[in-house]
Formats: C-alpha cells, sequence, structure tokens
C-alpha cells in the first residue's frame, strides 16, 4: 500500500523537512480515501485527517530510536 511514501527515518532519510511529511500523510489519505482531491463537501474532513496523520507521524519519528544512533531522531524544529 502507498509504494509512492518513501521511508521518513534515518539513514533512508537524513534529512525530513514538515513538507516531506504532509506529502507522505496526503498520499496516505489519499490512498486510504480514494480520492486524489476530494470534493468540496469532503475536503474539510480529507484535510483533518492529513494534519492528523502528519501530526501522528511527527510524533513516531521525534519518538523513534534507532538502533546504534545513540539516541532519540533528530529533526528540524517543526515551523509553525
Amino acid at each position: 500500500m502507498c509504494r509512492s511514501i518513501r521511508t521518513l527515518r534515518p539513514p533512508m532519510a537524513p534529512e525530513v523537512s514538515d513538507e516531506d511529511i504532509r506529502a507522505a500523510a496526503l498520499q496516505y489519505v489519499r490512498k486510504v480515501s480514494g480520492f486524489r482531491e476530494p470534493a468540496a463537501h469532503n475536503r474539510a474532513a480529507f484535510e483533518r485527517a492529513v494534519e492528523a496523520v502528519a501530526e501522528a507521524t511527527r510524533e513516531l519519528l521525534d519518538d523513534l530510536e534507532v538502533r546504534g544512533r545513540g539516541g532519540p531522531l533528530r529533526r528540524p524544529p517543526a515551523r509553525s
């Protein structure tokens, strides 16, 4: 599923931006919903889902520890 989503954790992706995370979340929601672009009446639900998946992805990446790296993964600070 979602073959075009790339791995976002080091060492596969040493630098992961918020844009990378959002792109992966968007691809996931598109795949699950079956919509590339939602209709106007589904747009709010679609965008909420993308943001929820992106936030869960940020939390996952922040909490993962890759053995041999000596600690939690480090990402650039989130941009607001």
